[in-house]
C-alpha cells in the first residue's frame, strides 16, 4: 500500500475500481461525490419497535437482511475495543455508490429520481457516518454524527503502512486493497471478490471510526445505500420536513419554501443532499448543515411515523421494512426483534443528535480539501456524550442571588439560542410561525432534540 495505491476512493466505475485510476480521473470522483443520508438505517432502528405487533414480518424482514460476518470476526481479534457496559452502539454507514448490493446498476427510472448521476459516478465513502447509541436502561438515546472529511488516520488495512485521509474514505480504501489482492491473486472478478471486498471496506471503516472515537465498543453496523433510502423515502412519504427560509439549489434540484411543508421521495433527496443555495450566493451550506440535515430528517421521519399511527399499521409497516431491507447491510449479530426491546426511544422523540466538533478547515497535502480535528477534544466529546456525567446536585437559592441572577441563557449552539430573535431583520431566517422557537436551529452545533419535526438551515 505504499505504492500510492491506498489512494483510491473507488474509481470512476463501481464495479471496477482500480488502483490505477489516474489521478484527474479521482479527483473528478470526488468532486462528483454527494451526500447520503443515513435517516433509512435509522428508520430501521426506530422501526423496530413495531415488530412486536407485526410477529411474521419481524422474522420475515430479519431473514431477508444481508448480512456480514465482519463485525464479529472484529470482535474477535485482541485489540478488538471491550464492551463496558450493556449499552449497544450501532454505526451507521451511508455509501455513496450508485449500485445495489451485488455492484449492479440500479434501474434508470431511480437513477433519474436520484438526480446524482448513475453508476458511473461515486465509489465507496462512507459519506453518511453516524453512531447510534442505545442506553440499556432506557434513557435517552444518542445520535453522533461524524463528519465525512474529518483527517483522520486510517486503520484496518492488511499490509498498509499508517497514512492519513478522509474519514469517509477508509471504505474505498480497504475495498480497493481487497479486490486488488485477491485478482492478483489469480481469483476471478466476480461476486465472491466483490462481496470479500466490500467486507473488507466495512472492516476498515468500522476499525478507522472506532480508534477515531477513541475505542467505542461497535456492537452492530447498518450499511445504506443511495437506492436504500430512496426506497424508504417511497415507502413512508408523504415526509414533512421543515426549513428556516425558502431555498433553492440546481445541482440538487432542492426548491423548498419557508416553514413545515410536506415532499416526496424525489424532494427528499434533495433535502438531504443540498450544499449551497444558487439563488443567493451569500447563503452558504456546509457538510456540517447536511449533517444537520439528516438529524432533522431522522427526527422528523421518527416522529412522522410514530404521530401517524405507522408503527401500529402492519400494511404499512409491510411495506416500509420491505424496501428498508432490499439494499441494506448488517452485521450478522443483529438481531431486529431483540433490538426492539432496547430501540423505544427512538420512537418515542427520547433522542438527541450532535455533530463531533472540528477546528477547522484546510486542504491536505494532496490537495483535498478535509476538516481539521483536534482528537482529543473529539474522544472527550465523545465519552461525555456516552457517559455523561450526574448533574450537580440542586442547591436552594438565597434571597440575594434570586433578586440579582439573570435568567439563565441558552447554551450557545442549543435549540433556544439559535431560534432569531423578533428584532433581527430579515436577512435572517424565515421561519414558519407555527414553528416553536425552541425547534428552530438555525446551524449545526448543539445538540437536536427528537420528538418533534426540527426546522434546519
Amino acid at each position: 500500500m505504499n505504492d500510492g495505491s491506498h489512494r483510491l476512493l473507488g474509481g470512476s466505475s463501481a464495479r471496477e475500481a482500480t488502483p490505477g485510476a489516474p489521478r484527474h480521473m479521482r479527483r473528478k470522483s470526488r468532486r462528483k461525490s454527494i451526500i447520503l443520508v443515513s435517516a433509512a438505517g435509522v428508520v430501521v432502528l426506530a422501526a423496530t419497535t413495531a415488530l412486536t405487533y407485526v410477529g411474521g414480518t419481524a422474522v420475515s424482514v430479519n431473514n431477508n437482511l444481508h448480512r456480514s460476518d465482519v463485525l464479529r470476526d472484529m470482535k474477535a481479534l485482541p485489540e478488538a475495543a471491550p464492551k463496558l457496559s450493556q449499552d449497544t452502539n450501532i454505526l451507521v454507514m451511508g455509501l455513496d455508490t450508485r449500485v445495489d448490493e451485488k455492484g449492479k446498476p440500479l434501474p434508470p427510472e431511480m437513477y433519474d429520481a436520484l438526480h446524482a448521476g448513475d453508476e458511473n459516478i461515486g465509489g465507496y465513502n462512507s459519506n453518511v457516518l453516524m453512531l447510534i447509541h442505545i442506553p440499556a436502561d432506557g434513557s435517552k438515546a444518542t445520535g453522533i454524527s461524524i463528519p465525512r472529511d474529518d483527517y483522520v488516520q486510517v486503520d484496518g488495512i492488511p499490509g498498509s503502512g499508517p497514512f492519513k485521509a478522509k474519514i469517509k474514505e477508509a471504505y474505498g480504501y480497504g475495498f480497493a486493497a481487497e479486490k486488488t489482492s485477491l485478482i492478483n491473486a489469480g481469483k476471478p472478478d466476480d461476486d465472491a471478490t466483490y462481496q470479500a471486498a466490500r467486507d473488507a471496506g466495512r472492516k476498515a471503516e468500522i476499525a478507522t471510526v472506532t480508534k477515531f472515537l477513541g475505542s467505542v465498543h461497535i456492537d452492530h453496523f447498518l450499511e445504506v445505500t443511495m437506492a436504500a433510502f430512496y426506497q424508504t423515502a417511497q415507502a413512508i412519504a408523504p415526509i414533512t420536513v421543515c426549513v428556516n427560509r425558502a431555498t433553492q439549489d440546481t445541482f440538487s434540484g432542492a426548491d423548498f419554501k419557508a416553514g413545515m411543508q410536506q415532499i416526496d421521495a424525489k424532494q427528499a433527496m434533495a433535502f438531504v443532499r443540498q450544499r449551497r443555495d444558487t439563488t443567493d450566493p451569500n447563503y452558504q451550506f456546509s457538510d456540517l448543515d447536511r449533517a444537520r440535515r439528516q438529524q432533522a430528517f431522522i427526527a422528523a421521519v421518527s416522529h412522522q411515523l410514530k404521530d401517524a399511527g405507522t408503527f401500529t399499521d402492519i400494511g404499512k409497516m409491510q411495506g416500509v421494512l420491505d424496501a428498508v431491507s432490499k439494499n441494506i447491510v448488517v452485521d450478522s449479530e443483529l438481531n431486529l426483534i431483540q433490538l426492539a426491546q432496547q430501540a423505544r426511544s427512538l420512537t418515542g422523540g427520547n433522542i438527541s443528535f450532535t455533530t463531533l466538533p472540528i477546528t477547522g478547515f484546510g486542504w491536505s497535502p494532496e490537495g483535498a480539501s478535509i476538516n481539521t480535528v483536534d482528537i482529543n477534544e473529539v474522544q472527550a466529546a465523545v465519552k461525555e456524550l456516552l457517559s455523561p456525567a450526574p448533574p450537580a446536585p440542586a442547591t436552594t437559592p438565597t434571597a440575594t442571588t434570586t433578586a440579582t441572577a439573570a435568567p439563565a441563557a441558552a447554551a450557545p449552539g442549543t435549540a433556544a439560542s439559535q431560534a432569531p430573535p423578533a428584532s433581527e431583520d430579515a436577512t435572517q431566517p424565515e421561519a414558519a410561525p407555527s414553528v416553536p422557537a425552541s425547534n428552530i436551529y438555525a446551524d449545526s452545533t448543539g445538540a437536536l432534540q427528537g420528538g418533534a419535526i426540527p426546522c434546519v438551515k
